[in-house]
């Protein structure tokens, strides 16, 4: 259940279409070696592998591997909640560093509502009486307005240095093919 609610995260969050999150079959590419920052340890690391390759437009590939019970006896790393909090964790901090635009958007939705919707009864006792009963709120909720015209502005600044990044990247991965190619020449 763990792995399908992960899979499906990383599916709709980076727009790819992974199979099985969570197994330890991978094969790598020059280039993924190359560009690869190993963050973290443990089981999320998987999850990190599989959102770089996509961010990066490296080539992913499927290849299911059936599942079988442990054989009598053998003991399993994993704990389950956990280590599941840990990749949920790393899901929501690739989430911010890749897609910092979708992220930091979302929460300014959420704080603009928060504020529209504790505003509007002040408002509307506002244009009944004349009179604003609770001036606390109305200045926390400017606040929290105020936080999500930062949140959005702090996402797009980020998300074209985002761009930027990947751009740098692109030329890099030329690079490094030019490097590759120099390389194997000089075998022969």
């Amino acid at each position: 259940m763990g792995n399908s609610f992960v899979r499906t995260a990383i599916n709709r969050l980076f727009h790819v279409d992974i199979k099985d999150i969570m197994t330890g079959y991978r094969a790598f590419s020059y280039e993924f070696v190359k560009t690869f920052p190993v963050l973290s340890e443990g089981f999320e690391i998987e999850t990190e592998m599989t959102i770089h390759a996509a961010d990066k437009n490296l080539r992913i590939e499927n290849v299911v591997v059936s599942y079988r019970d442990r054989p009598e006896g053998s003991v399993s790393k994993l704990r389950t909640f956990s280590d599941g909090i840990k990749v949920l964790r790393m899901i929501g901090r690739l989430f911010r560093t890749y897609r910092p635009l979708q992220y930091f958007g979302l929460l300014s939705a959420v704080l603009s509502l928060v504020s529209l919707g504790f505003v509007t009864p002040v408002i509307r006792d506002y244009m009944q009486t004349g009179l604003v009963d609770r001036f606390p709120t109305l200045i926390v909720c400017c606040f929290v307005f105020l936080t999500a015209i930062i949140s959005f502005f702090a996402g797009m600044l980020l998300q074209t240095l985002s761009i930027k990044d990947r751009q740098e990247f692109e030329m890099w991965l030329h690079r490094a093919a030019d490097r590759k190619k120099e390389l194997m020449e000089h075998r022969i």
